[in-house]
């Protein structure tokens, strides 16, 4: 086989590996994809008629859900990115990795199918959280190019999380830690624009509202979802955010498996 056969052949098996535990065990992928459809119907439904005013035309709980669902699929997102993390960890610390390591597989490949393993999760996730929201009305108005840009918006959002996942399921000394550190990646969004306009903040919170990562992802996918104009200041913060923690992520991630490979 070629350099990069090798490598392509040992990183599929590794997600197969990924799809059989993902199989194995469902429960993790429930409670992942519990929480942001719980939050979906907790604020459409609950604080949606009131959060909603000022919004639309209504002003009502409709508006207040297509301002909502972009907030909701980065939770998504982050959601399953913790679980990579926990997944990673695991496989760190009961010593799977090291066992990977006397193998004769591609090292990388170890990682790669954790991150391939996880993109499949999050687009079935994102499904899943999508029909639930058009269930409860949401109605989007994307053409044809809005739909692919924004499916390639989630996805380079989806490797960059999960990249920085890796890395935190890789630094973490037990699975509990692991759990715990990808955590702000779900609180993000409700300290942006996620949750509620960020003109509505404080100016001191706005600020850090308006250029954390999240924010400018959110609106853009609001926007393409719902066919209104793109702010092109937003969709440029939107990518090199993305790039930026993608990049990070990969080599923090690399530079962890290659010192723990070392010792």
């Amino acid at each position: 086989m070629t350099t990069l056969a090798l490598p392509a052949r040992d990183s599929v098996t590794m997600l197969r590996r990924s799809l059989r535990r993902m199989l194995r065990y469902p429960s993790m992928t429930l409670m992942l994809l519990g929480q942001p459809i719980l939050f979906l119907l907790l604020f459409v439904y609950v604080f949606g008629g009131t959060l909603g005013a000022g919004l639309g035309p209504s002003g009502g709980r409709a508006d207040y859900l297509a301002f909502v669902v972009p907030g909701i699929l980065t939770i998504t997102v982050a959601s399953v990115a913790l679980g990579t993390a926990v997944s990673v960890a695991m496989d760190a610390t009961e010593g799977i990795m090291a066992r990977f390591r006397t193998m004769a597989i591609s090292r990388a490949s170890v990682l790669t199918g954790h991150v391939l393993g996880t993109l499949i999760q999050t687009a079935v996730g994102l499904v899943v959280v999508l029909a639930v929201a058009m269930a409860a009305g949401f109605r989007p108005s994307a053409d044809v190019g809005g739909w692919l840009a924004a499916a390639g918006l989630i996805v380079l959002f989806t490797v960059a999380l999960t990249w920085l996942s890796v890395a935190l399921g890789l630094v973490s000394k037990s699975v509990e830690t692991a759990s715990n550190l990808p955590m702000v990646l779900t609180l993000l969004p409700f300290l942006g624009s996620g949750f509620v306009p960020t003109d509505s903040m404080p100016a001191w919170l706005r600020v850090f509202a308006d250029y954390q990562p999240f924010t400018p992802v959110i609106d853009t996918l609001r926007a393409l979802l719902l066919g209104t104009p793109v702010d092109g200041g937003s969709a440029a913060l939107a990518v090199g955010w993305s790039l930026a923690i993608a990049l990070g992520g990969y080599i923090w991630a690399k530079s962890l498996f290659h010192r723990r490979a070392g010792r």
